[in-house]
């Protein structure tokens, strides 16, 4: 089973994913410039967003001060253990195979254990290395020299995974049997129209310049562009009930990554854009058979016809493309929903019943459910 999520999303001028130069990053399609946000920043995003939707104990933390956090955790449990609890700490990740090493990072984080990259670890392995570091320390074990297999530590990271990271995966270079597939993918957002990149020039003002000085403090540059962006990811919903070991959770997981795929929205130069929108149109479809991505309906730019909006050609666009292709295969979706707004609902019929987007997500929820209980 997947679930496929598509939306539509109008930005004005904004700046919300750069390049190694500052600007806005693009891609070509279909012979033409187009925006794009890259996966990887909306995904940041959208794990930003679950902390509001999901509770903290079914979550993770992407880091490189691993050792500081099971410390922390440590001298919380035994506050006898806080003058050596980075030592235990240290000595319990080191023994996953996991490298660690003195950072040179300046500031408040010198002179921390840190990893060699970054590390995504759920709350509960990080209060089960914690447990087995306390265990450790009754055993008398030396924190410099603990002796201890890897097989100790293993148990941390067997069972149930954190929402997170059975949506996202995990991937560890020094301990590859701690990996962990991802159960989502996202697309790299792309506009469905052609885009011209723009340069704001702009000067501030040096609030105590003398009077007769009308020169600028500070000029520069900085690039942007407008775009309706076409986004989409899928869930594979039957690795999610596989890590999380229940239909239940596996169903309120995959409502919550819809939740955060509709609302949420990478932070580039939000201060100086305010492009914060949501989507004008978002389809769900449930399947059976394989993901699709309806890209294709845009492989030719979108131009605004005849007194319609961008966005409103594109939804037009949309439902006409999974229309050709699920009866060009024979796949139609086992169920779909769509939440729109700003554009003709009866462009998206095809998609099924229009709903209230919380509606969507609640329906999301109940038959996901059903469909993996169905199959345990």
């Amino acid at each position: 089973m997947y679930l496929d999520i598509h939306a539509l999303q109008s930005v004005p001028p904004s700046n919300i994913n750069r390049d190694d130069t500052g600007s806005p990053k693009t891609a070509v399609y279909g012979g033409t410039l187009r925006a794009r946000v890259s996966s990887q920043a909306w995904k940041r995003a959208m794990r930003e967003m679950f902390s509001d939707l999901m509770p903290e104990g079914e979550l993770g933390i992407r880091t490189k001060f691993v050792v500081p956090l099971i410390a922390q955790r440590i001298a919380a449990k035994r506050e006898d253990l806080a003058d050596r609890a980075d030592d235990f700490a240290g000595a319990v990740l080191g023994a996953t195979g996991i490298k660690i090493k003195e950072t040179d990072r300046k500031g408040s984080d010198e002179g921390t254990l840190a990893t060699d990259y970054l590390v995504f670890i759920a709350n509960r392995e990080l209060d089960e290395l914690a447990d087995t570091a306390i265990a450790w320390a009754d055993e008398g074990v030396d924190p410099k020299k603990p002796g201890k297999s890897k097989k100790e530590v293993q148990q941390a990271f067997k069972g149930i995974k954190s929402v997170d990271i059975a949506l996202f995966g995990r991937m560890l270079a020094d301990a590859a049997e701690f990996n962990v597939d991802a159960s989502a993918q996202v697309a790299h957002a792309i506009s469905v129209n052609a885009i011209s990149q723009e340069y704001d020039y702009f000067t501030a003002v040096d609030d105590c310049a003398a009077d007769d000085n009308a020169g600028a403090g500070m000029i520069g540059t900085v690039g942007f562009n407008s775009s309706t962006l076409y986004r989409y990811a899928t869930v594979n919903l039957d690795s999610l009930m596989e890590q999380l070991e229940s239909g239940e959770a596996a169903a309120r997981g995959a409502a919550a990554f819809v939740e955060a795929f509709a609302k949420s929205m990478p932070t580039g130069k939000q201060n100086t854009f305010a492009n914060r929108t949501l989507p004008s149109v978002v389809v769900v479809s449930l399947r059976d058979d394989q993901p699709i991505n309806l890209v294709s309906a845009f492989e030719r730019p979108v131009y605004a016809e005849h007194g319609s909006s961008i966005s409103q050609v594109a939804a037009e666009r949309l439902a006409t493309c999974a229309q050709q292709v699920e009866a060009a295969y024979s796949r139609p979706a086992v169920r779909s929903w769509h939440v729109s707004y700003g554009v003709d609902p009866s462009a998206l019929e095809f998609f099924g019943e229009a709903v209230s987007f919380d509606a969507l997500v609640g329906a999301v929820r109940e038959s996901v459910e059903a469909a993996l209980l169905a199959k345990e």
